[in-house]
């Protein structure tokens, strides 16, 4: 054991060079024996890499309520250093804020020349709206990896972990961790290696390489080549300069699987040819989704996606009351991806049609249903009556049948004259209240709440006496 672990020591100590950033659940919704397992997880991880700038360096970004840098990548040179920093690290509790970690992550993984990591250890309940920040970091190159307890929302994993799922993406319970550490260890190990090209981006027609730099701009150059398997059209053949370390190749066929194929060129030595086959992802055109929100009775707000600012342009929203209402057609730019729809009737069932006009003249619809609510009561009356200084008497009247309660709000005055603005909850046999310490001119508004939304309330201006 003692040799295979001197053996394991060696191999890996010198194999690489990169950054990894520890993305790290630290929120209450992780119990404390939780958080200690994967930090202990995480230490004898990383025990065998050699540290510092030339080889591996380490960050850890705790997710809570707001993100906290324990270390950055440059703190820790020795295996010492990190692993006693790991053992002081705290639990914070609060919040999963996911979202506002991963834009940290942004600024500090942008280090060029070499690979990068995000390792993001999770139980992956309400990871939030991750899709948009994960896919801006796998298009600056980095290569994310996830670990998750059983709990996690294996669903939005999937999609934003870096491809292939069967080494990238662990679903595990956090007493059997431990079985997945040379596993893990070896994958991160396959994107950080001396030599070696990997795809860290991939969408229907592009896909963006990546691999360890071993040239300058002045040293030599890298000639890189790449056709499907296939061979449907001309291989396609680009020189780029010493010191690049990735490529975007665009303009691919979707579902369609690809060889590519980078020679680094020096005068100095040979170079062995790096290789790597990938399949791009299947053709989604826009709209492929349609949703509608913000329903009320006289509109309806209509969204749609994904965004394709090169390849579409423009939006077509048409939309009329069903069975046989009038058809209104509102047309938007390519970056639009929804709007409000206003002047609907109450009540009402619609049918919106999302339709988007592509560059190659293709046109692409969507339709869904929606309905607008029932229009509900206004409030009848509202009078203010002063009664004292900064005292006002509110009396109001409303329609009772499914009437709930009340939303009372105004402007109180503090101490040194400032004021906020106040609310409060009143039943529905509430007819009248007194407001007191009222600011100067304040807005006094009642609205009625029913079973089925809140009615259109009333506003007056409180003039109270002073004296």
């Amino acid at each position: 054991m003692a040799f295979l672990f001197f053996f394991l020591l060696f191999t890996v100590l010198n194999c690489c060079e990169g950054d990894i950033l520890l993305l790290l659940d630290s929120s209450g919704s992780l119990a404390n024996y939780e958080f200690s397992r994967l930090l202990h997880f995480t230490a004898e991880l990383l025990r065998p890499f050699s540290l510092g700038r030339g080889h591996v360096r380490v960050g850890l970004l705790q997710v809570g309520t707001t993100p906290n840098l324990k270390f950055d990548l440059d703190v820790h040179s020795s295996q010492e250093s990190l692993q006693t920093a790991l053992q002081s690290v705290s639990h914070l509790q609060g919040d999963t804020n996911t979202v506002a970690a991963l834009k940290v992550a942004q600024r500090l993984l942008t280090e060029k020349n070499v690979p990068k990591v995000l390792l993001w250890l999770t139980d992956g309940v309400e990871p939030g709206d991750v899709d948009k920040p994960m896919t801006e970091l796998k298009a600056q190159g980095v290569s994310v990896l996830i670990i998750s307890t059983v709990h996690g929302n294996y669903q939005v994993l999937q999609r934003v972990v870096t491809p292939p799922l069967e080494s990238h993406l662990y679903s595990v319970d956090i007493d059997n961790i431990d079985i997945i550490t040379e596993d893990l260890r070896e994958a991160i190990i396959k994107i950080i290696r001396a030599e070696r090209l990997s795809v860290v981006h991939l969408t229907s027609h592009s896909a963006v390489l990546q691999w360890r730099p071993i040239l300058r701009a002045d040293s030599g150059y890298y000639e890189l080549w790449y056709n499907s398997i296939l061979k449907t059209e001309p291989e396609s053949r680009r020189t780029l300069s010493g010191d690049s370390s990735w490529v975007e190749l665009t303009n691919l066929q979707p579902d369609t699987t690809y060889t590519a194929s980078l020679r680094p060129e020096s005068n100095h030595r040979l170079f062995n040819t790096l290789s790597v086959d990938f399949t791009t992802l299947p053709d989604v055109l826009s709209p492929a989704v349609v949703s509608v929100s913000d329903s009320g009775p006289h509109q309806i707000r209509v969204s749609w996606g994904p965004l394709q600012l090169a390849r579409v342009q423009r939006y077509t929203v048409e939309y009329g009351a069903i069975p046989s209402g009038h058809v209104q057609t509102v047309t938007l730019d390519s970056h639009k991806n929804s709007t409000l729809l206003t002047g609907l009737e109450p009540g009402a069932q619609y049918l919106i049609t999302v339709s988007a006009l592509h560059m190659n003249g293709k046109e692409i619809a969507m339709s869904v249903r929606a309905c607008t609510q029932e229009a509900l009561p206004a409030l009848a009356d509202l009078q203010l009556t002063p009664v004292g200084r900064q005292e006002v008497q509110v009396a109001w009247q409303a329609h009772q049948e499914g009437l709930k309660g009340y939303w009372l709000n105004w402007e109180r005055e503090n101490t040194h004259r400032s004021s906020s603005k106040s609310s409060v909850y009143l039943s529905a046999a509430s007819q009248s209240t007194r407001l007191t310490h009222l600011a100067p001119s304040s807005r006094v508004c009642v609205s009625p709440v029913y079973s089925s939304g809140l009615g259109d309330g009333l506003c007056c201006t409180a003039e109270s006496h002073t004296g």
